[in-house]
């Protein structure tokens, strides 16, 4: 059996997530940018960059852009929304990289974005791409890991919503399990079957998280509770946004 995020990033996810749009990457690119404080034509990669709007802005904004997804479907979204060819697409699992992502030597920063950490099982799988992080950054390369705050979403998460889209209408039921927070989202569409996906993302605390990118040979510089700059409080930011490098 398939694991979730091997199928459900298609073109359903584009739809469901059509309101992260540019708008909203220009104003987070903008304040990482700060954050990272690093010069023009810096080398970046998007770990985990769907498709692609993140990516494509800091393309635009004057950095060299690498972006990978296991998203065979985003990526091609990438590539057409990509019309002059500024970012280096590459599909891969972010735990396995393949060489050609550092065929050009290795990288000034890593950007993990959009809650697109925790997605496995063990700790172990998680720490796998942390150290691919470690491996790509070249020697104080700076990285941002952007999660969710786990004690924010335990005492703030909304169980149940319903939108229209395009008049397609979008459902989504959200729970706590074993320290995951799951997400099932119910598609239905006038004149086509239902169709049902699964999110399924670990909650990491502060310290635990501390821990893993110790062990990975990360140190954190600052952490931020969302991306007005705001710092993190472990109860009301709604992310925890990690900024740090090499150590």
């Amino acid at each position: 059996m398939s694991d979730w995020y091997e199928t459900s990033f298609g073109d359903d996810y584009l739809r469901i997530y059509s309101h992260r749009d540019r708008h909203e990457a220009v104003h987070q690119v903008k304040i990482m940018i700060d954050w990272l404080n690093l010069p023009n034509c810096s080398r970046v990669l998007d770990l985990c960059c769907g498709a692609g709007r993140h990516a494509l802005v800091l393309a635009e904004a004057g950095f060299r852009m690498t972006g990978i997804d296991l998203s065979e479907r985003l990526l091609n979204e990438a590539r057409e929304t990509d019309k002059e060819g500024l970012v280096t697409w590459i599909e891969s699992d972010m735990r396995r990289l393949p060489d050609e992502v550092m065929l050009h030597g290795k990288f000034d920063a890593v950007v993990n974005l959009f809650t697109s950490f925790g997605y496995f099982e063990e700790d172990d799988e998680q720490i796998k791409v942390l150290r691919q992080i470690q491996t790509a950054l070249k020697p104080q390369g700076r990285f941002i890991i952007d999660l969710l705050n786990e004690g924010y979403v335990r005492e703030h998460l909304m169980a149940y919503s319903e939108r229209v889209v395009d008049g397609v209408s979008i459902q989504e039921t959200r729970r706590l399990m074993n320290g995951f927070v799951v997400k099932e989202i119910l598609i239905e569409e006038a004149g086509a079957p239902s169709r049902r996906y699964w999110e399924r993302v670990k909650l990491y605390a502060l310290p635990a998280m501390e821990n893993m990118l110790k062990r990975a040979g990360l140190r954190i510089d600052q952490i931020y509770g969302d991306y007005e700059e705001n710092i993190y409080d472990p109860r009301q930011s709604p992310r925890m946004i990690v900024v740090g490098r090499l150590e």
